[in-house]
């Protein structure tokens, strides 16, 4: 698959908390090593590469600033270009501000990796999409969790990366597995 040279790597909330057992069943257990391969093929590159962290306003949440889990994990390892932080879920909405940073630098395209697939990463591409960026969604370097939906029924996590492929793909962004971006 060819990218635009100044494609940026965003690598959204890859953060010890998520490793905490309130989050549930996880799926995509290579997540993790696809991560980690997209970042060293980027810094091989040369090209830009953004963390983003969620820095949750939640009183409980293992993501809080104030707690353990806020640090990124291991995999996300080395200086990024940018850090993003943010409380909501789109990392266009954090600080320093994503979109201007991108333009400032050129930057028409982003690759988009980390978790959750279906919140923050899916919101991230839908907003890259809207605001005009080649988006690529690495559906195999992004991972979630189980959700118990309104009528009670549990939505598994394999499911919610199904369904969030079919809402980016053709509309928001390119859905491509990390094999077939790195090829």
């Amino acid at each position: 698959m060819e990218l635009p040279d100044e494609a940026a790597l965003v690598v959204i909330d890859v953060q010890r908390g998520f490793a905490d057992p309130r989050w549930g069943r996880r799926n995509n257990p290579e997540m993790e090593a696809n991560t980690s391969r997209l970042i060293e093929a980027w810094r091989a590159r040369g090209a830009p590469i953004v963390f983003v962290k969620h820095d949750s306003t939640e009183p409980d949440s293992p993501l809080r600033p104030d707690r353990p889990g806020n640090a990124l994990a291991d995999i996300v390892s080395g200086e990024p270009d940018l850090i993003v932080t943010k409380s909501v879920n789109s990392a266009f909405y954090g600080q320093p501000d994503l979109d201007a940073w991108l333009k400032s630098n050129d930057i028409g395209a982003v690759v988009i990796a980390g978790i959750q697939t279906n919140f923050c990463c899916e919101t991230t591409a839908r907003m890259a999409g809207n605001l005009g960026y080649d988006t690529y969604f690495v559906i195999d370097a992004t991972h979630t969790f189980d959700l118990t939906a309104p009528d009670g029924a549990v939505i598994t996590a394999d499911e919610l990366t199904r369904v969030t492929a079919a809402n980016l793909h053709g509309e928001f962004a390119t859905v491509v597995a990390t094999d077939d971006l790195l090829s």
